[in-house]
């Protein structure tokens, strides 16, 4: 049974959380970046939460998905500083294989630290 608040639950159905993520098709974010650009390069003083607070609810986006979006693809495209797509899933992989290989270590270690005292003679047991 899936308690509200706790797992997942929800009050009205009993099935799903409100803090599930939604997954929306590439085609759509794809239009929605485009419609975004456009809409900036038409109106030159139409800042980016001017636009995405008018396209968002057009194509059905959340505005702050949008502009996480839009956000995303100028540090892509070399426009604005920042991490990369390709690098934040790079580092993602590697601080993935130092945890791994820490934990590596610390067995390792603790296995040499068991045998060093089992085959030590100058310990009475």
């Amino acid at each position: 049974m899936k308690r509200p608040g706790i797992d997942g639950g929800s009050e009205a159905t009993g099935e799903w959380s409100s803090a599930c993520t939604r997954k929306y098709p590439n085609e759509l974010r794809e239009r929605a970046l485009r419609l975004v650009s456009e809409a900036m390069a038409e109106g030159p003083d139409l800042s980016l939460n001017a636009a995405v607070l008018r396209i968002g609810p057009r194509v059905g986006i959340v505005p702050d998905t949008l502009r996480g979006w839009v956000k995303q693809a100028r540090v892509d495209a070399g426009v604005t500083a920042g991490t990369t797509t390709p690098d934040a899933v790079r580092l993602k992989a590697l601080e993935r294989e130092v945890k791994e290989l820490r934990r590596a270590n610390e067995t390792l270690l603790a296995a040499s630290s068991f045998f060093a005292r089992e085959l030590d003679p100058r310990l009475p047991w």
